[in-house]
């Protein structure tokens, strides 16, 4: 009998590593488009409440109830799909850990505000997205330049310049109005003899290039990324929104768990696993 329970216990122990050269991704499939996400390591405590809430199916049918562009596309209610709250119990332990940035495509973890939430524990369910500001809005002064714009287009002489941005707000194409607005910086600067650069240089060398949120970093937790289907987050963040920035037309997901070679991961999407 003792010969027994050891070996039902071996096989448990097995059974429970899993096999450490493969990984799990997730497919968050919309009718903008697929992203595959990819879960830390280092944050166990929500990947395994991801991984399981997927798996499931309980994501199935979630929307993306907040978007916000430039900022994050945020979702996963499982709560108000089930007609339920979230209660204190279920709430997950904060893994906020160094190194793991607010950049683009970053995936994170939900929650209630300090003041409620003093050990930042995270949501059940609900997570966000970065969408975040691009590299060169980072590098200047949009609030600045946003009022200087709008007083430039008050002047009959760049009409044109009006008309352009009508066109790209009728469409409701954010991000190529924030184009059009920093490709006449110089313009700005010059008229109104202002300063629009912004000092990036303490920035992590992980958002050069590729820009995010970094204000967010160190106040939630960040539990995996996008490695795929970053353009679907300026598709969704670009949405129509109205109250509570929610979407007027539903987004919907499911999602779909792929198994996979860790060195195929890293051969077809570019990931790099940090040394054991």
């Amino acid at each position: 009998m003792k010969n027994i329970v050891i070996s039902i216990l071996f096989i448990a122990v097995i059974a429970g590593c899993g096999d450490k050269n493969k990984d799990y991704l997730v497919k968050i499939k919309t009718e903008y488009g697929d992203m595959t996400v990819v879960l830390y390591d280092e944050t166990p405590l929500h990947k395994k409440n991801f991984l399981e809430l997927a798996k499931s199916g309980k994501y199935d049918s979630t929307i993306f109830h907040r978007v916000i562009q430039n900022f994050m596309i945020q979702g996963g209610n499982v709560a108000e799909k089930e007609g339920a709250n979230e209660g204190e119990a279920a709430l997950i332990p904060a893994e906020i850990v160094d190194g793991l940035y607010h950049t683009k495509g970053a995936l994170a973890a939900a929650r209630m505000g300090d003041n409620v939430n003093p050990e930042r524990k995270s949501s059940a369910s609900q997570f966000y997205i970065v969408d975040g500001m691009s590299w060169d809005m980072m590098s200047i002064d949009i609030r600045l330049l946003n009022t200087k714009m709008s007083e430039l287009l008050q002047d009959t002489a760049y009409s044109d310049l009006l008309k352009q941005f009508q066109e790209l707000a009728r469409k409701r194409d954010g991000q190529a109005m924030n184009e059009l607005s920093l490709a006449n910086i110089d313009l700005v600067e010059e008229k109104f003899d202002v300063d629009l650069a912004m000092d990036i240089s303490e920035y992590p060398e992980a958002y050069h290039g590729k820009g995010g949120s970094p204000h967010l970093d160190g106040e939630y937790t960040v539990f995996g990324r996008v490695i795929e289907g970053l353009e679907v987050i300026d598709k969704i963040a670009a949405v129509r929104t109205g109250r509570n920035d929610r979407p007027e037309q539903p987004v919907l997901m499911t999602m779909e768990v792929i198994e996979m070679k860790k060195k195929e991961i890293t051969e077809k999407f570019g990931y790099e696993y940090p040394a054991e």
